[in-house]
């Protein structure tokens, strides 16, 4: 039996208290002792501990973190940001394998144990760069669980072939299919959604399709992605990214966040403002899982992003206008463990605003330390220094790789 004995923590700012671990999930919490060395454990020292931090939109195979900062040069709007990618991702300095490594270092080693990223699946790149996202993984597998999503961000129906290299991207490993604005991109909603369900249940994965779609437009794709997951009996097995249409104020947006409660899809984003401000209040007492990322990285589509997840969470608090310590804990919960109920479905979801998950009996043992008096303080002040507990035991990962250097003030180092 691997055990682990944390004395001395305060969850989410609370009493300080033991919790026991054992074979990797949270075996008991009492009354501290203050002393590690009874089951020769960690002390925390009376600081704050935290659900591990949750990256649940990422896309690993374009970031460019630690490398030289380069001018943003990309035309305007979605397809002329996919377009620069395309023209410059191969002039990135480094291999997509040793950038998403990189980046992977850096957001374990601020906390992040759960990640879920996009890799690109396209006729240009072909599976090179799944191949890079897989072999970082691999690199990584002892101190983080990462979900793949083979993701066609230049549509799937434009270019000839992109079909068969999604099946493909399946078949090497990739966890989940994606999808991406079937009217906006493919100008083709039924054949696009009907190409990203037929490979989920050939290989019998799960769905993650962005959907930046707004108003209207939006509300109508995301009710053709309800009428699959009903009529396919996919409760519980899908995920739309960004869902801009939820911020859009329309009348339809009860409905649609009652629907998506019914089917179990789950909802990730980026903490993004001027009109993708998400209605996380309304999806939390709906029961909707909903998670956050960092998307891309200082990458060819935008400068922002730093492998720091508390910082998107300060981010999240930011965009959404959030002030009280429950709102400000709310943004954090979503980049905690509302992100990990995101990738495991057996995990309850964030009900409400003060609700502090990740401490009872039987939850995964998935945690990170941070010098902080309060959540809020947390989400403020983003300490430098952590600890990360992942399947139980203390991780710990090199950050320092040749070509690379992290960057932000509180960065780890």
């Amino acid at each position: 039996m691997n055990s682990l004995r944390i004395a001395n923590v305060r969850p989410w700012g609370g009493e300080a208290v033991d919790i026991v671990i054992e074979n990797g999930v949270v075996a008991a919490v009492s009354e501290t002792t203050a002393d590690a060395s009874l089951a020769g454990g960690l002390d925390g020292g009376g600081q704050l501990i935290l659900p591990a931090l949750s990256d649940v939109h990422l896309h690993l195979d374009s970031s460019c973190l630690g490398l030289p900062f380069r001018a943003y040069t990309g035309e305007p709007g979605r397809w002329g940001r996919i377009m620069n990618d395309r023209k410059h991702w191969r002039t990135a300095d480094r291999p997509v394998a040793e950038r998403a490594a990189f980046t992977l270092a850096v957001a374990i080693a601020n906390g992040a144990t759960r990640i879920r990223t996009h890799a690109q699946v396209d006729a240009d790149s072909g599976l090179e760069k799944m191949e890079g996202v897989l072999a970082a993984r691999e690199h990584y597998a002892d101190a983080a669980d990462v979900q793949i999503v083979a993701f066609p961000q230049v549509g799937i129906l434009l270019e000839p072939g992109v079909v068969d290299l999604l099946d493909a991207a399946l078949r090497a490993g990739a966890d989940l299919i994606g999808g991406i604005d079937p009217c906006e991109i493919d100008r083709d909603p039924v054949r696009h959604l009907d190409a990203v369900f037929m490979l989920a249940e050939r290989h019998q994965v799960e769905v993650d399709i962005h959907l930046h779609e707004a108003g209207e437009l939006g509300l109508f794709t995301l009710s053709l992605i309800l009428e699959r997951v009903e009529a396919l009996s996919m409760q519980g097995r899908v995920t739309i990214s960004h869902a801009r249409c939820l911020a859009s104020g329309l009348p339809g947006v009860p409905a649609a966040i009652a629907r998506l409660a019914a089917a179990g899809v789950a909802i990730t984003h980026a903490a993004g403002g001027r009109g993708w401000e998400l209605p996380l209040a309304e999806l939390a007492a709906a029961g909707v899982r909903v998670g956050v990322g960092m998307d891309g990285q200082r990458d060819f589509w935008s400068p922002y992003g730093n492998g720091d997840m508390l910082d998107r969470a300060w981010q999240l608090a930011f965009v959404q206008g959030f002030a009280a310590d429950p709102e400000i804990e709310h943004a954090l919960g979503v980049a905690t463990w509302g992100g990990a109920s995101v990738l495991d479905r057996g995990l309850r979801p964030l009900e409400r605003f003060g609700s502090h998950p990740g401490f009872a009996p039987g939850d995964p043992a998935e945690f990170v330390l941070v010098d902080a008096v309060s959540p809020t303080a947390a989400v403020m002040d983003r300490p430098a220094e952590r600890t990360v507990v992942h399947h139980g035991r203390v991780v710990t990962v090199d950050t320092a790789l040749p070509g690379f250097e992290i960057p932000g003030r509180w960065a780890v180092r």
